[in-house]
């Protein structure tokens, strides 16, 4: 089962001006809404209607750079996006957003939309995974990085991050992917931050495929011990 989704995230700020007028001092405040819309693709497990009271696991996808936009069928380019249909087996609830045309993931906005979508399906809080591949690497990184305790465990695939905030997944269960001879985004990369995690008493691991360049998610998510890793890690309620 698919669907394609719009979601509008509303955020408010609120702004104090101070001035003064004729010795006197006002407070004055202004409202500025910032509105912003995600697209994404939605997968629900073939079972999911059949027991209400059951709770599912979910995978969210960060998708690359190439597949911004507006068009969804972008997004079935790579990754689990691009076999689901075809796997009526597939365990979690997927949902992959859709990065607008020439911007990059923007955290607060991925926030709000697993917000949302956490009040309207049956997910498991306990068993929410991310994974990502190149630029969505990056986004699964940054993401997992500023809300730690929401993640069950993550997966990013030839990407990369901040060092210095990877300290903050020492709780979180990490298997990062890469290609050894990765020319886009140097397998670097990913070895700082798995060493940074490790270093402040994490458990991450990384898979570096010899001979593999920047498509290293091929090998990644054609994995099945991929799956069941994920699914072998559950947060305490």
């Amino acid at each position: 089962m698919k669907k394609y989704l719009i979601l509008s995230i509303i955020s408010f700020v609120i702004i104090v001006n101070q001035h003064v007028v004729a010795q006197i001092q006002t407070r004055e405040k202004t409202k500025i809404v910032r509105r912003t819309s995600l697209n994404y693709l939605l997968w629900l497990p073939a079972d999911y209607k059949k027991d209400k009271s059951k709770t599912f696991p979910v995978m969210i996808f960060l998708h690359g750079s190439g597949e911004r936009g507006e068009n969804l069928d972008l997004v079935k380019k790579n990754g689990p996006p691009s076999f689901v249909e075809n796997r009526p087996d597939f365990p979690f609830i997927l949902i992959s957003p859709q990065c607008p045309e020439g911007t990059w993931w923007v955290i607060e906005d991925l926030q709000a939309m697993l917000e949302k979508l956490l009040d309207k399906y049956r997910i498991d809080r306990s068993r929410i995974y991310l994974t990502g591949l190149s630029m969505g690497g990056f986004g699964t990184w940054s993401w997992a990085c500023k809300y730690p305790d929401q993640f069950a465990a993550i997966a990013p695939v030839c990407g990369g991050g901040d060092a210095i905030f990877a300290d903050e997944l020492k709780n979180v269960p990490v298997w990062a992917f890469h290609g050894e001879v990765d020319p886009v985004v140097p397998v670097k990369r990913s070895v700082e931050m798995v060493e940074t995690v490790n270093t402040n008493g994490g458990s991450a691991k990384m898979t570096v495929y010899p001979g593999v360049g920047h498509d290293s998610w091929i090998n990644a998510y054609n994995d099945e011990e991929l799956y069941k890793w994920l699914l072998s890690n559950k947060k305490s309620k």
